[in-house]
């Protein structure tokens, strides 16, 4: 009888491992981009805008996006451009991904530099939202200078919370200060590297050569 049993419950575990044991991780994708606007980096939005084309090109349904801008205060979602998770419908996508890029060329065409950068703000936001989508890997891309700027009555500096997401710069480019001394940019990219890291980012990266964004997203 004990064979018997052995026996018949051979199949109905097989079955539990076939029917409940699946994969219960989400593996869709949801990437924030940070787009300073602050000072003279506003003149670098054109490359922004790339980035936004090739990411509405790879992303794929089930995905979802968000661009959102840095500027004195960036800790809200009023600083949130364009939004959303791609529809499973080819054509559905196609439209949200159409509308998504005007949505960002309005804004690069009227997009005003602001006194100061809210680099911390924008992180705090990116991640909540990031969250929000349950999406399996989650990516905040910054696209500045990464030299943060807040005036006196802004304040950030306590603790953050990047849990499990990776956070990359992109295309930071040297300041006039950088040049007369490259310790000053190497210095930066370091105190960022460690915060980040402290605040439990997944990995944390630099990157002023954009083909290397594919390779790096689709790892």
């Amino acid at each position: 009888m004990r064979r018997r049993a052995f026996l018949v419950s051979v199949p109905a575990l097989a079955l539990a491992h076939a029917t409940g044991c699946a994969d219960p991780r989400s593996h869709s994708q949801a990437v924030y981009l940070l787009v300073d606007t602050s000072g003279t980096y506003a003149e670098e939005i054109g490359k922004a805008q790339l980035i936004v084309n090739y990411l509405l090109g790879s992303l794929q349904p089930g995905d979802s996006l968000a661009v959102a801008r840095v500027r004195s205060r960036s800790f809200s979602e009023k600083d949130i451009i364009a939004k959303a998770t791609f529809d499973q419908r080819p054509s559905q996508a196609n439209a949200q991904k159409r509308a998504f890029k005007e949505r960002v060329e309005t804004f690069a065409a009227t997009a005003r530099g602001s006194a100061n950068t809210d680099i911390t703000g924008g992180l705090i936001q990116g991640a909540l939202f990031l969250n929000e989508t349950g999406a399996g890997r989650k990516t905040i891309l910054i696209f500045s200078d990464m030299q943060e700027e807040l005036d006196r009555a802004t304040i950030r500096d306590f603790p953050i919370d990047l849990k499990d997401i990776r956070v990359v710069a992109v295309n930071v480019v040297k300041l006039k200060t950088d040049n007369i001394d490259p310790r000053r940019y190497l210095g930066r990219l370091e105190v960022w590297q460690k915060r980040v890291e402290a605040a439990g980012a997944r990995e944390w990266h630099v990157i002023n050569d954009l083909e290397h964004l594919d390779r790096l997203l689709k790892s």
